[in-house]
């Protein structure tokens, strides 16, 4: 017998069709129904509530094998199939985090074909694979944001037991697995969670309607993310979860739901012997997130850091649209590395209003914050989903890289960036509802219009093509210009992990000088020196030392260093006679 449960608290009525056969189910305490039924694994099953003929998925499907609007199938691990059992986790501090997505990582879009490419992320000194969303959507390709049965995995994709066979191969390779989990919104596609109970609130965020998190019913809400979160955990062998966009939690109980998964997060993290990692991704720059909760914080490990990439990528850039209005200046750039962020109190254009609250630089590790070039935001939520690589030099590529992979904080890359590839990454959706798919892509059409765009440019997120070009290629790392970016990307992961200084997370350590007129911009990190030149002609600095890695060759006195236009070097003050030097351009 197996048994079977589903909170409905609403329903007069529940049975629990197996098979094809219905059964009634018994209510029981805090409106929950169960039932116990013969059942196997991959026997299909699902719910009907009161009078209703429609067979509703289980809101916690273990599997959906028939997509989001079909019956939900038994399912659990092979426990015999884990190979993990030495693999004793991986805390924040020290990690080098690599975003991808499954869907477009590999032709093939599937788990099984990204674990061969795992080597090439070992090879460039990557810690730990972050996934974007995989939990069961509608459609077939989708950047995963628009799921709506949050505890079973993207069929295409290979399933949970796909997912089962990647956690295996990156633990056994040395890689943590870091997971992508929406809980402020669900998608517009096989949603039936407010059939079940008050699962969603009146208000509503950027994305729909947002989670009853402190309503009447809520606790069972709550429970549902916990429950799920600590699912990922413990089920999956996950080591981390990005929390998608936590500003957009509509929370207003005295211990917030993040605080509450912190706390529950610790206890699993105690019981399996293993550090369990919370990072979440907030538009609101509030240190209290990562603030232990001992100190008053919610005791969040880290969040993603957009003040780091704005003021690295307009200062490189140029780019001064949007919500880069801000930032650009040298200034900005070396007050956002030494003080973590910086709209800290101050005055955003973009919002019209004071952002933001200092973070304190004394007691917060830089570690706790993560630093990149490029994500799948900031690439796919362009108009044409251009890369960097679209439209800067590869030593701009290269000093991006450098500031963030020899700064102080958690550095992140996006697949592709580290050899500069030229594929997009495009806003894509799959949705078989032909009202809906034009909705969405009226919607991208309009949004970029009103910025100046030609609505006939911007990309049919419904169009396979969107999705296609949107695929890496691997055949470009072989080619010597994208080989080159590579190797230095391969460099400078090195120098991080050899030495000390440069993963120090004092941020009272970093010493920053810069020239506004010239262009040029040092981190000082104890003995390593790293000199960026964002100019297009060679900048002269008085400073030397032995140089460790450089983008060109630079020219150097006994007094004085010179450095090719976009072109940086990192120089070691305590010179060791006999030591080689390292150059990417050898």
């Amino acid at each position: 017998m197996t048994g079977f449960e589903v909170w409905a608290p609403q329903a007069g009525l529940v049975r629990v069709e197996v098979d094809g056969e219905v059964s009634a189910m018994e209510p029981g305490d805090g409106g929950w129904w169960r039932a116990d039924v013969e059942a196997g694994v991959g026997s299909r099953y699902g719910f009907l509530l009161d009078d209703d003929a429609v067979v509703l998925p289980d809101p916690r499907s273990p599997r959906q094998p028939d997509g989001v609007h079909g019956r939900s199938a038994v399912h659990a691990l092979d426990q015999r199939g884990w190979t993990d059992a030495a693999w004793t986790g991986r805390q924040l501090p020290g990690s080098v985090i690599y975003e991808l997505h499954v869907g477009t990582f590999t032709p093939e879009g599937t788990f099984d074909a990204a674990i061969r490419r795992l080597d090439h992320l070992v090879d460039l000194g990557v810690t730990t694979v972050e996934l974007m969303p995989v939990n069961a959507f509608n459609g077939v390709w989708n950047w995963g944001y628009d799921g709506v049965l949050w505890y079973a995995v993207h069929e295409p994709y290979g399933g949970p037991d796909g997912l089962q066979r990647f956690v295996n191969a990156c633990h056994g390779r040395g890689l943590a697995v870091a997971l992508d989990v929406v809980y402020n919104h669900l998608g517009p596609s096989g949603n039936y969670l407010p059939r079940f109970g008050p699962y969603l609130s009146e208000g509503r965020n950027s994305w729909g309607q947002s989670l009853n998190l402190d309503g009447p019913g809520s606790d069972e809400v709550r429970r549902f993310i916990i429950d799920n979160a600590l699912r990922w955990f413990r089920d999956f062998h996950i080591d981390a979860l990005r929390l998608d966009a936590v500003h957009a939690l509509d929370d207003r109980r005295a211990i917030p739901l993040l605080e509450e998964l912190a706390v529950e997060t610790e206890s699993l993290s105690a019981h399996l012997g293993r550090p369990l990692t919370l990072i979440a991704e907030s538009d609101l720059n509030d240190p209290r997130l990562i603030t232990p909760r001992a100190a008053g914080g919610y005791g969040l490990h880290g969040q993603w850091n957009d003040d780091l990439h704005h003021a690295i990528h307009t200062a490189v850039s140029g780019e001064r649209q949007g919500y880069y209005a801000d930032f650009g200046s040298l200034r900005c750039l070396a007050d956002t590395l030494r003080h973590g962020f910086f709209h800290a109190a101050t005055y955003s254009s973009f919002r019209g209003r004071i952002h933001g609250r200092p973070l304190d630089t004394r007691t917060t590790p830089a570690s706790s914050l993560l630093a990149y070039t490029c994500t799948h935001d900031q690439i796919g939520n362009r108009a044409l989903g251009d890369r960097p690589s679209a439209y800067l030099t590869d030593g701009q590529l290269a000093i991006k890289a450098a500031l963030v992979l020899l700064s102080p904080y958690t550095p992140m890359l996006f697949m592709g960036e580290e050899w500069g590839a030229r594929t997009p990454f495009q806003f894509f959706t799959s949705h078989p509802e032909p009202d809906l798919a034009a909705a969405v892509a009226q919607g991208r059409k309009t949004e970029f219009a009103d910025h100046g765009w030609p609505a006939a440019d911007i990309p049919d997120p419904q169009d396979p093509a969107t999705f296609d070009r949107s695929t890496l290629d691997w055949a470009e790392p072989s080619k010597p210009a994208h080989a080159r970016l590579l190797r230095c990307y391969r460099d400078l992961l090195t120098l991080r992990r050899t030495h000390a200084d440069i993963t120090d997370p004092r941020l009272d350590l970093l010493h920053i000088e810069y020239d506004e007129g010239q262009r040029w911009i040092i981190l000082h990190r104890n003995r390593i020196h790293l000199i960026c030149n964002l100019s297009a002609v060679p900048v002269t600095v008085a400073l030397t030392g032995r140089p460790l890695l450089a983008w060109d060759p630079v020219d150097r006195t006994a007094t004085h260093t010179t450095v090719p236009g976009h072109g940086f070097v990192v120089l070691d003050s305590v010179t060791e006679p006999g030591e080689r030097a390292w150059s990417t351009s050898r």
